[in-house]
């Protein structure tokens, strides 16, 4: 199996046992230099993290598709090519074409597959790799089929959840990760290229602008011109220097708190916040659909909210999440102040007849209740409100950070236009569980005692 990209770059035989077809990777298509450059990286280098940040219009899916389709044929296993939905996976990747009419699997050679499996959306190799497209939203669905590498399209737009269930397997595995996306805001896209750039001699690390792309002839990819058609079809200004100069901090369209996340990161509020076992700490809590659960920490001290640790997870009972307080507490030496919930709280189970509001209490936590807002905008515009009085600790506070900077409207795609309501998926519970905070807290004052009666002898009284 020969896979070159140029003439001096080759990238080795499959390790399959079975006899070598000769085809001709990648197929059906030809690198730019500057897409080149990531071939080199993954196949020369050998490198097993990438960060790539290139603008809308780079020719971006077709790149990283067919790196996963060469990365099948030099190492017999799975993998994964993962969108932000199922759906999207299906309707971009698995049935989707280029602009130049070819669907994706037309860029698989006919005499290394083996079998597709349309239902399920994964293509089996003649060699026994797999190839398997699916959403982030259903990474679970393959729990057991440990992956060699994964190609994030839209890593920025992810559920990043998805990311700490590969980490391990992919380190086991000597596997590899490439995070492919236009930025989102300041959300896990950024933290990630933040994180990437300081260990670029494992990272392979690309940010690409219109400023940085040409053809084989020098030619800009997207000119001067294409940018002002867009302005003049309507396109925002917000919009152009996200999708074409890669900027994380352009208006996020359907964003509900990107300039507060904006404003936060300007104003150094995001940054190493000590947690003080003197104050006084309070939780603010989110139940989720199927037992997921978010809870934030947080310490007050004058009128900054400390955000001190945030904490999600899921199919966890009550138990796993009191445990979890419990244990902070004892690490940290702090001391709980209040516990605030959702009004969903009370409800009672059907087996049990408890609620996990008795299940706390018998735990040793007592919640006070949150009432319901009676519409979704006030705890929204609630916490809009509050927002420039809240710090971050910006490590243990990252994955909320993330969450908030994502939270967005729901898109109507029939109509092309956001929706009233927000959206529902990974971001949603760590920013309703804030907006418990904002819909919960009141600054608490701390009244002057009445004066006591000094004794004065023992004739008589005299008040102080």
């Amino acid at each position: 199996m020969l896979v070159s990209i140029e003439d001096d770059i080759d990238i080795i035989d499959s390790e399959s046992s079975i006899e070598p077809i000769n085809v001709q990777l990648p197929y059906l298509y030809t690198a730019r230099p500057y897409q080149s450059d990531l071939w080199r990286a993954k196949f020369v280098e050998k490198k097993k993290r990438f960060a790539v940040v290139w603008h809308r219009r780079a020719g971006k899916d077709k790149t990283y598709w067919q790196i996963a389709v060469a990365a099948t044929q030099e190492r017999v296993g799975a993998y994964w090519y993962m969108l932000p939905k199922s759906t999207q996976a299906r309707k971009a990747i698995w049935k989707g074409r280029g602009k130049d009419g070819l669907r994706f699997l037309d860029h698989i050679p006919p005499e290394i597959i083996a079998n597709i499996n349309n239902t399920e959306m994964y293509i089996e190799f003649t060699n026994g790799s797999l190839l398997y497209v699916l959403g982030s939203d259903s990474y679970n669905n393959l729990v057991g089929n440990n992956p060699l590498g994964v190609v994030y399209s839209e890593w920025s737009l992810c559920d990043p959840a998805s990311w700490d269930y590969l980490r391990p397997i992919l380190a086991e595995n000597d596997g590899w990760a490439m995070f492919c996306y236009t930025p989102r805001g300041r959300n896990h896209g950024y933290t990630l290229l933040e994180a990437a750039n300081k260990f670029r001699d494992r990272w392979y690390v690309s940010l690409l602008t219109v400023d940085d792309t040409k053809d084989a002839d020098g030619k800009p990819i997207i000119t001067p011109q294409i940018i002002q058609d867009e302005r003049d079809e309507g396109m925002s200004e917000d919009m152009i220097q996200q999708e074409y100069y890669c900027s994380f901090d352009a208006a996020i369209p359907g964003a509900y708190f990107g300039k507060e996340i904006r404003a936060a990161y300007e104003d150094n509020r995001v940054t190493r916040i000590p947690i003080e076992k003197s104050l006084p700490t309070y939780t603010f809590w989110d139940l989720g659909i199927s037992d997921d659960m978010s809870i934030w920490i947080m310490q007050p001290i004058g009128k900054e909210l400390r955000l001190v640790a945030c904490y999600s997870n899921s199919g966890e009972g009550m138990e796993h999440y009191i445990n979890y307080l419990h244990e902070f507490a004892d690490k940290h030496k702090i001391r709980w102040e209040e516990h605030y919930a959702p009004h969903d709280i009370e409800v009672r189970e059907l087996m049990s007849g408890e609620s996990r509001l008795d299940t706390a209490k018998k735990m040793g936590i007592k919640f006070k209740v949150v009432p319901r807002v009676k519409n979704k905008m006030d705890s929204i515009n609630a916490l809009r409100a509050i927002f420039p009085r809240l710090l971050f600790d910006k490590e243990r506070c990252e994955k909320g950070l993330n969450a908030v900077a994502s939270y967005h409207r729901e898109y109507d795609e029939k109509k092309k236009v956001f929706k009233e309501r927000p959206e529902h998926d990974w971001s949603s519970n760590l920013s309703d569980a804030l907006q418990q905070l904002a819909m919960a807290w009141k600054d608490k004052t701390v009244n002057k005692p009445e004066p006591k009666p000094i004794p004065i002898g023992a004739g008589g009284w005299m008040g102080g």
